[in-house]
């Protein structure tokens, strides 16, 4: 396992409504806040007020922390998981699946990514298309892996792979 995620579990998948009453009634059933017209577009919500929301965060009861964390992983998604070309925005729709803390990780979010990276090769594949988003640290970890060649040489093995 490159990222330490599970590869087993519950699929990572539901309906997903796109509308901005939707968005806000999610951000307000586990966060109690909404984000602002500025604070997201269209189904995504920006990583910036995310950010912010977290350092704001109350982590002096169990429900904070949870709050806290649920945001972290939304940050990891938009950033490194199911990041998108802009870099700037994490779609909401994984916000269901973060609802019920304890069962967070019993979702399969390994193969979530690995689709997501293929899903993103087969767009990048097309003639028109200029750049190229999606979990790029897995494709250059699991290539190094597998053509060393490719491989940054260094003198001392670490550990976690990606790190090398």
């Amino acid at each position: 396992m490159i990222f330490g995620l599970p590869t087993d579990g519950l699929p990572v998948s539901g309906f997903t409504d796109s509308s901005s009453s939707s968005l806000e009634n999610e951000f307000m059933i586990q966060f109690a806040t909404i984000p602002t017209a500025a604070d997201h577009k269209g189904s995504g919500v920006k990583l910036a007020w995310l950010r912010t929301l977290k350092r704001r965060m109350q982590l002096d009861t169990a429900l904070g922390r949870q709050m806290y964390v649920k945001i972290h992983i939304l940050l990891l998604f938009g950033t490194n998981l199911f990041c998108d070309k802009s870099g700037m925005t994490i779609h909401w729709k994984f916000l269901p699946l973060l609802r019920n803390f304890a069962e967070i990780r019993d979702f399969s979010w390994g193969s979530a990514c690995l689709a997501h990276l293929y899903r993103t090769l087969c767009r990048a594949s097309r003639y028109n298309c200029k750049d190229v988003d999606g979990p790029l640290a897995l494709l250059c970890v699991w290539a190094w892996e597998r053509l060393p060649f490719l491989a940054p040489v260094r003198s001392q093995p670490s550990f976690p792979l990606a790190c090398r």
